[in-house]
Formats: structure tokens, sequence, C-alpha cells
């Protein structure tokens, strides 16, 4: 590092934290990652890899206060809120609840639209610029139901859609369901069609990123947990870490669920809250999906990547508990069995669980510290971490080097 070259730190060594780190290094500047365990490891590792400009609707919409209280009854559903964790959950619970209408389900989409779509745009320009290798694929993503009545039911979500973003999905039903996707039951009431959206597979991304970091110069120092900022008035003016301290003209906390353990640091208790993802990680059946697709029903995630496949999602709010929840892996399995020929393959490859940082509004946080004029937090990415990643990368790096920026900031301040 030179004197008259600025150096940014960044704490979080995940698919945001990636890819500030690679956008803040073409501005010029130094760049050092620090993360507590390896990088990638985390909530970037094990998802099902959608990259989806559709999913503009937050978890926060109406009817979901009903699926709550469904959720904290029963271990059959998506939706899981461990009934222990009710009384730390509450205020956000709170939050959570009075966003579940269509006004604020709105606010939020208009919110999260452009940042989708840039991200969708600049990974296919990193892809073709830096021939990353991360079994990329722009076959759409199924949305599959069972149920008549949801099927035509979507038919009214498809028009909000089009009307107000102009994402739209095409709907196939019956022979036409069945040559687009063999490897679905018969007897299913139709799916709808994105076409706009691509999936990649998350542990490759990550490698190729941390390739992408390691040949740009960006310095990743693993196995370095933050423990304080060094400041000095309104200013941090280094990170104190495990391995010693780091210097640091500015500071960016890009640590996903655990970034509300950082208020003492930042000044300021983000409301984010761990939403606990699963996956089971297998080859690919022989009766292998060509498409990824949303099993609507129960919400199961299926990912046929080019070397394995993969069945995820549900919803598991139980703190920052690490156990690997046999139920919730159970009801996966069980989920995809109700739609696929084929649903499972053997031997599983990996059983995992992740954090997923939930907002209450489903908007994520990309914005300055209050407390300090040169630390900037990006988390609360909610389930949109991969599809938002390279926008929000690129939108860090022209916040801290004063470009304008090319989404607008206001939705994503910390005191909105």
């Amino acid at each position: 590092m030179t004197s008259n070259t600025p150096h940014t730190v960044i704490i979080g060594g995940g698919v945001i934290g990636g890819f500030s780190a690679w956008y803040l290094r073409q501005t010029g500047r130094e760049v050092t990652l620090i993360d507590k365990g390896r990088f990638g490891k985390a909530c970037s590792h094990g998802n099902c890899g959608y990259v989806s400009p559709s999913h503009v609707i937050p978890l926060a919409h109406p009817g979901q206060i009903s699926k709550g209280i469904k959720g904290m009854l029963s271990r059959q559903t998506a939706l899981r809120i461990e009934p222990k964790r009710l009384l730390s959950l509450w205020p956000w619970l709170l939050k959570f609840a009075l966003r579940c209408n269509e006004r604020d389900m709105m606010q939020a989409g208009l919110a999260c639209h452009p940042l989708l779509q840039s991200s969708a745009a600049l990974y296919r320009e990193l892809i073709e610029a830096h021939n990353l290798q991360i079994e990329w694929r722009t076959d759409g993503l199924l949305f599959v139901y069972k149920d008549q009545k949801g099927f035509d039911d979507y038919s009214k979500t498809n028009a909000w859609l089009k009307k107000h973003f102009q994402v739209s999905a095409e709907p196939f039903a019956g022979a036409a369901l069945t040559n687009l996707e063999p490897a679905l039951k018969p007897g299913l009431a139709g799916a709808w069609l994105f076409k706009c959206d691509a999936q990649l597979r998350p542990d490759r991304l990550m490698s190729e990123l941390r390739r992408l970091l390691d040949t740009s110069g960006v310095k990743v120092i693993e196995n370095c947990e933050m423990k304080s900022l060094k400041t000095s008035s309104n200013q941090a003016t280094a990170v104190e870490t495990s391995q010693g301290e780091l210097e640091a003209d500015e500071v960016l906390v890009a640590t996903g669920a655990w970034t509300p353990l950082l208020k003492d640091s930042l000044g300021i208790k983000l409301p984010i809250q761990p939403g606990k993802g699963y996956s089971i990680t297998m080859p690919r059946p022989k009766i292998c999906p060509k498409h990824p697709m949303i099993l609507e029903e129960c919400h199961v995630g299926i990912t046929p990547f080019d070397t394995g496949y993969r069945v995820g999602s549900t919803m598991e709010f139980a703190g920052y508990d690490t156990t690997l929840n046999q139920h919730r892996l159970n009801y996966l399995r069980a989920g995809a069995a109700e739609y696929l020929i084929e649903p499972t393959a053997e031997p599983v490859q990996e059983e995992w669980c992740g954090w997923r940082p939930m907002t209450a509004d489903g908007i994520p946080f990309i914005d300055r510290s209050p407390r300090f004029n040169n630390v900037w937090v990006a988390a609360g990415h909610s389930m949109l971490g991969i599809s938002m990643g390279t926008g929000t990368g690129k939108l860090v790096a022209e916040m801290i080097s004063g470009q304008k920026p090319h989404v607008d900031l206001n939705a994503y301040r910390i005191q909105r």
C-alpha cells in the first residue's frame, strides 16, 4: 500500500463482500478483504444459485401472516418459526407483519427491481469478459403448481409483474408442460416460466470470484475475525482483527446475517434476522430436470447444475443455530417427491444450512454508517444475495469512490 492510494478494508467474504472488493479494486484502490472463516463458505456456498430479475415480490406480502402462524404450529411448512425464539423475534416480526400489504409490497418491488436488473446484466458482462466457469445457464426459472387454483391465480400476479416491472412469465400446462419439462410428474396443474431468470453454481461462482480477486491484487485474509474499529472522532482509522490491526481509509461491512452482532462498532443495530435455509447436493438423477424450478405449494427449489443437482430452500427462524435439522432436510426430500419423477439421487454429497440476512421489508441496506463518515454497510439482501451481488458490488464502489450511482440509493438507506 502506497501513502497516496486509498485503502479499503472489507469485512465479510461472501458474494456481496467479494463483488464489492472486485469493483472497488477497479477504481484503483488497494483492497483487503477479511473473513472470520473461509472465503465463500457461508450463505454464498450452498444456496440454489438463482439469478432472478423476476423476484421483485418480497417475503412480506399479503397472506404471509397466516403462513407464519402455521409455521409456529407445524414442522411441515416451508416457513418455520421456532416458538422459543418468538419473544426475541417479536420486534422484527411486528415490522414484518405491518409490511404484509400491497402498498409496501410495491415499495419493496420498486426498490429491488433496478438492482436485480443491473446485477443480471453485470453477470453477463463479467462472464463474457473473464470467461467465468460458473455453470451459467439461461433456461429460465419454472414456478410449478400442483393445485389448479394456485396455477390459475398466478395469472393475476403475472399481470401485476408485467404492468409494473415489465417482467412476465409464460404459462405451460398439460402436454405443453410435459414437453417442456419431462422430469415433472404427469397430472400437475401447470407451471409458469420466467425466461429472464438464470442459474449458476454458487460454489463455482465463489471460486471464480476468488480467482478474479487474486489476479487483480485484492488481498484476502481468511480466518481473520473483526474485533472492533479503531476510531478518531467520526472516522474509522483501522480494523482490529484476530490477526492484528489493519489501517484503513474506508471500511465496508458486508457480513450478511451477522451484521446486527456488530452494533457496537457500527453505532446502529440493523433489523436483520438470520433466516436459515437448507440444501442437499447430490449427483444428477437419471431423469433430471432441464430447468431450475420452485415447487410452489411446498416452496422447495430444484437446481440441475451441469455437474450436480441441488434440492433446497425453506425458511427457519431459529436464531444463530448451526444445527442441521433433519426435519427440514426431510421436508425438502418430501416436497421434491410430490412433483418429480426422480426427485433425488445418491450418494448425497453435502447436506448444508446457512443464514440468509432477512430484512423485515425485503430491501437491503447499502449505505454509510450513521456514526462514521468512512464506514459503509452492504447487508440484508434476504434471499437475493446472489441475484443482487454484482449490482451491489458496483454500487458500493460508486458510493465509496464518489462516482454517480448507477442505481438510485434512496431505497437502501439505513435510516428509512
